[in-house]
């Protein structure tokens, strides 16, 4: 990895690290949150109604106990959860990502513009009965923007939001660099949070351990790390997207069969469970349930270290995506629900266009690769991510790599444990893990960037950043940023893109889906997102 990041002082990396999508839904906290947990610690049903008052149940195949801080997570429970405690001035429809009015009281007519004019929704008041004001827009986004605070927002609005002003009470002014209309969908990223209350000293560090106080239609009501989070319609919401459970109930069970049990037969405790396994589609299925899923980003991805040797030869890294039996992969460990990426990015994103470059198994070119960059009798530990459908992955790489001669050795670990390492600059090889930045929207701009920005996390862990391709890359990658045309702008990122694709540094294996589970009997309009978490503001009972 390179050097520390010059203007992030280490103790603040490693909390940002900790509680953002590298360390993602994994990542631990203390069990101690007394400040901002109340009510039962059992993980039952936290309400007694019946008929539409009852509690809905839902469980989430990821961690709560990741970052809540809206600027700075990358979890997906906690990022599904945000979306029904806060809102942007504008939110995305979950699927579509088309921008519509929530705070704010429209979509501005020019998205082109370099100055957008929103005014606040009349009457949105905080979970806590107080107002919703210019002060809280103009706070959360100095503390984005803020040179000296390091946030995962930060990525997302930076190169091209130069500020945000006050107009009055209830009118900003986002003031921009130059044209970007792609960053109307990235507002719902940054969460109007309440001034008086997380300017508090020590607030922030309460906000990361789940502490949240939005404007959306749901309010926590209490919040137990490793175990649950309950919400609560919040009486005061007069947005868009109405609450439609009186109380609802979010369990986390990370492990596949326990959450598979809570769903299934007709002791069944949840009405609705994310991250599916695919072999239990059919159990499910034949129990009433419906199972439904998405193809989009989420994908399996190889790192190399590139200062590790000959990780460095961008032929050896070519060889070993060559060997990859990805066909293989999808037919037996994804069950069909998947394909071999033909880039990096998925073949449903906009902005797709099949790589200059893409590893069709070939273990003869494989070898000849090896050959010529002399790196024959290879030795090679992966260090993986135990994610269940990741740890199903990993045979087919070692059959692949064993096949061309090169010894593998499979290292599944805690998710925790494997970016500890990386944080921490310890030697590696070979990382396999799963990511999927579609949480975050689908342009390939901000996709790309949350991978490859040359101050980007992943960056520092391939060790790549100072290599002259690399510094290429990045000016490709702004220069498209920057590009107002966007025929000319999608053909620039195209074109990085086979770049990406061809030096195999950070580079996805299969993309595959994600799959959701409900009652179709208890739920009606929900819709399964090709990304982790679920999204209910369009739900209600049938």
């Amino acid at each position: 990895m390179r050097d520390e990041t010059p203007d992030v002082p280490a103790p603040h990396r490693r909390l940002f690290l900790k509680y953002t999508g590298a360390l993602g839904a994994a990542a631990a906290v203390s069990a101690s949150l007394s400040a901002c947990s109340s009510g039962p610690e059992s993980t039952n049903d936290t309400g007694t109604g019946t008929g539409r008052d009852r509690t809905l149940t839902a469980v989430i195949g990821y961690g709560n106990d990741g970052s809540w801080d809206p600027t700075q997570t990358a979890s997906a429970f906690c990022m599904a959860a945000n979306h029904h405690i806060y809102e942007g001035l504008l939110d995305t429809d979950p699927i579509s990502r088309e921008p519509y009015a929530a705070l704010a009281t429209e979509v501005p007519k020019d998205p082109d513009g370099t100055s957008w004019t929103f005014t606040l929704r009349a009457g949105a008041t905080f979970h806590d009965g107080r107002p919703v004001t210019a002060d809280d827009v103009v706070f959360v986004f100095r503390r984005i923007l803020d040179p000296d605070t390091q946030t995962l927002a930060k990525g997302f609005f930076a190169s091209w939001l130069k500020e945000v002003r006050k107009i009055d009470a209830r009118t900003v002014e986002l003031v921009l660099k130059f044209p970007f209309p792609d960053g109307l969908s990235r507002l719902t990223l940054a969460k109007i949070m309440p001034k008086h209350v997380f300017s508090r000293p020590g607030a922030w560090d309460e906000a990361i351990k789940g502490k949240a106080i939005g404007s959306g239609p749901y309010r926590q009501t209490a919040h137990h790390p490793k175990s649950n989070t309950t919400f609560e319609a919040f009486d005061g919401y007069n947005g868009p997207r109405k609450p439609a459970f009186r109380k609802m109930n979010w369990l986390t069970i990370v492990d596949a069969a326990p959450r598979v049990a809570k769903i299934s037969g007709s002791s069944a405790g949840a009405q609705i469970a994310d991250n599916i396994p695919y072999a239990n589609i059919g159990q499910l299925e034949s129990g009433g349930m419906t199972v439904a899923g998405g193809a989009g980003m989420n994908n399996l991805f190889l790192m190399f270290n590139t200062r590790h040797k000959p990780f460095d030869d961008v032929r050896v890294r070519q060889a070993l995506h060559y060997a990859i039996d990805s066909e293989k992969m999808v037919e037996v460990a994804l069950k069909g629900h998947g394909r071999p990426s033909s880039s990096f990015l998925d073949e449903a994103n906009p902005s797709w266009r099949r790589a200059k470059t893409v590893y069709d198994h070939d273990p003869a070119k494989a070898k000849a690769l090896l050959r010529e960059a002399g790196a024959e009798g290879l030795s090679i530990e992966i260090l993986a991510v135990n994610v269940s459908w990741i740890v199903d992955c990993l045979p087919t790489v070692k059959a692949s790599w064993d096949a061309i001669g090169v010894k593998t050795t499979l290292s599944p670990q805690e998710t925790t444990a494997v970016f500890t390492k990386l944080d921490q600059k310890q030697d590696y090889q070979v990382v396999a893990a799963a990511s999927n930045p579609n949480q975050f929207g689908l342009d390939a701009d901000l996709i790309m960037h949350y991978n490859y920005g040359p101050e980007n996390l992943w960056m520092q862990y391939t060790r790549w950043a100072s290599d002259p391709v690399a510094k290429q890359l990045f000016k490709d990658m702004d220069r498209a940023t920057r590009e107002p045309d966007p025929a000319r702008k999608k053909a620039i990122v195209q074109d990085y893109i086979d770049v990406v694709a061809e030096q195999a540094v950070l580079y996805p294996v299969v993309h595959n889906e994600l799959m959701t589970a409900w009652d179709p009997a208890l739920l009606s309009g929900i819709r399964a997102q090709p990304y982790p978490g679920i999204n209910l503001l369009r739900a209600k009972w049938a």
